[in-house]
């Protein structure tokens, strides 16, 4: 039997084994959505905020960049800042990542998607490359 709970660092999957605890901060998993994400064809690239661009300047390479994770009642709920490679169906694609990051994150932690909201913050021309 397996008892969970939020904290301030991540998510705590508590467990009555005698060895310890399991704990997943969120930036784990937002690395894993991230990941996700840019593994399906039509995504140019994640967008970050302002601390994770200078942070890739620093040659640091954040994979959690353009994710947003909230881990409420052992659901998780991510929003996605989404570059698109132009010519791709949007809707196609999103369905894609959102099928993608459900599966990776749920495989790979145990816990529940509840859901993944995708934002396209931009579109990534041959020319912009």
């Amino acid at each position: 039997m397996s008892r969970e709970n939020e904290n301030q660092n991540g998510y705590t999957m508590e467990t009555e084994s005698p060895i310890g605890e399991v704990k997943i901060a969120d930036d784990v998993v937002a690395t894993i959505a991230g990941l996700a994400t840019t593994e399906v064809e039509g995504v140019a690239s994640m967008q970050g905020n302002l601390t994770n661009e200078i942070v890739g300047k620093l040659g640091v390479k954040n994979l959690s960049k353009g994710v947003k994770i909230e881990l409420m009642r052992g659901k998780v709920h991510a929003e996605l800042s989404v570059i698109m490679r132009y010519g791709y169906s949007i809707p196609k694609t999103c369905n894609a990542i959102q099928d993608r990051v459900k599966t990776a994150i749920e495989n790979m932690t145990g816990l529940d998607v509840e859901s993944v909201n995708i934002r396209i913050v931009g579109v990534e021309t041959e020319k912009s490359r």
